[in-house]
């Protein structure tokens, strides 16, 4: 669990450096719904939704439910792993380079 603790930090840290507008989403309250990504954001004008697994980690049938369904009504989603770290920083400045990328463009698990 602290590994992956460590990894959504320096996910946040990241998206903080390029000014991204990003909340932590925590399910466990009595009014919050289950499966939704750990950080939701808006990368340079667009939804992405990113569940933070550490290197063992393994995403439940109902977060890959609610990734689809982001990615089904245009935005992006994905289980990030820690060595993917580099891939989604790619995305990032693609993001902000203006590059056009579909929302299936991606795979939905980055590993």
């Amino acid at each position: 669990m602290a590994a992956e603790k460590n990894f959504e930090n320096k996910i946040k840290a990241f998206l903080k450096l390029h000014n991204c507008y990003f909340i932590k989403y925590w399910a466990g309250g009595q009014f919050t719904k289950s499966g939704v990504p750990d950080i939701l954001a808006c990368i340079y004008g667009h939804f992405v939704g990113i569940e933070v697994k550490g290197p063992h980690g393994k995403p439940s049938e109902l977060q890959l439910y609610n990734i689809e369904q982001i990615r089904k009504a245009g935005g992006h989603a994905m289980v990030l792993y820690p060595s993917a770290f580099d891939d989604f920083i790619k995305f990032v400045d693609d993001l902000k380079a203006g590059v056009p990328i579909h929302p299936n463009a991606y795979d939905v698990i980055w590993k």
